[in-house]
């Protein structure tokens, strides 16, 4: 696996893998990598001749200092993941590289990025669409393969391909989860052994949630959803939401215009968790 730290030699390198017509697929990453981040390695390496990930902790989309500073830094271990998967390259820049100069630009996504997470954290997927840009341009990959446990942001990335006329092609990757049905996550570290052993309770309460929409409104399933979470004392639920998959609106009826897909955030301690599942 090749290690590249500057966008001239990634660009270099990645025309001659182009010129010889193999296809590119692309994994971006902020490192501390997990099953889930392995999986769309392998997952690109099915679908296209060549695959690059990137790793690198993007400082515009926090809007929280402290989250930015407890971000978990591994890149020994990273590399090491990323070879065992099979990755052909990995891009590897400092701040300075992808940020010469601070880049002011502000994406119109409507409603999109200001709803569930958009709300909480203002500015962050703005943040995120901006990184991701710039690792399109620079990596000019034919495919990229993001999780849909992010489900906002893989809209938003989605959006922002549209808007741009890129010639990329999004493929969504289904959540890996832990056994106990945790959503693999790199801030999951940052919990004690107490939290991460209810941790998955996440999970289970949007499992039970899909069940009750035979017999119950949105409107019911969501408060259930927050009674739900009021019997754990420990978290703190910021939001629970039924969307509409393709809009991000909230869903009015469970046979409206598009499929439904619930998506909560919570606190645990101080770890911030996000997840979401399909209804239908």
């Amino acid at each position: 696996m090749i290690i590249v730290r500057t966008i001239a030699e990634t660009k270099q390198h990645l025309n001659v893998i182009r010129s010889g017509g193999k296809t590119i697929g692309f994994v971006p990453t902020m490192g501390a990598l997990h099953e889930g981040h392995l999986t769309l390695i392998r997952t690109a390496k099915e679908s296209t001749d060549y695959v690059a990930a990137s790793i690198f902790v993007n400082p515009i989309q926090f809007n929280n200092p402290e989250d930015l500073m407890k971000y978990p830094r591994e890149e020994e271990s990273d590399i090491r993941k990323l070879k065992e998967a099979g990755c052909d390259m990995v891009f590897i820049p400092t701040v300075e590289e992808m940020y010469p100069v601070p880049d002011t630009t502000v994406f119109d996504f409507g409603h999109l990025d200001k709803v569930m997470e958009g709300k909480f954290r203002p500015g962050h997927f703005n943040g995120v669409a901006i990184v991701v840009k710039k690792l399109f341009e620079i990596i000019e990959p034919h495919q990229a393969f993001l999780g849909e446990k992010d489900f906002q942001q893989l809209t938003i990335i989605q959006r922002m391909v549209s808007l741009l006329h890129l010639p990329i092609k999004i493929v969504a990757c289904e959540t890996i989860r832990e056994t106990d049905g945790l959503a693999m996550s790199s801030r999951n570290k940052r919990l004690t052994p107490q939290e991460r052993a209810i941790a998955p309770v996440i999970h289970q309460i949007l499992e039970k949630a899909v069940r009750l929409r035979r017999s119950r409104s949105i409107r019911q399933v969501k408060d259930w959803v927050y009674r739900e979470f009021q019997k754990f004392p420990a978290f703190t639920l910021e939001y629970f939401e039924l969307v509409d998959a393709n809009t991000l609106l909230p869903a009015e009826k469970w046979n409206g215009n598009g499929p439904v897909i619930g998506c909560v955030a919570a606190y645990l301690g101080k770890v911030r968790l996000i997840d979401n599942i399909k209804f239908f």
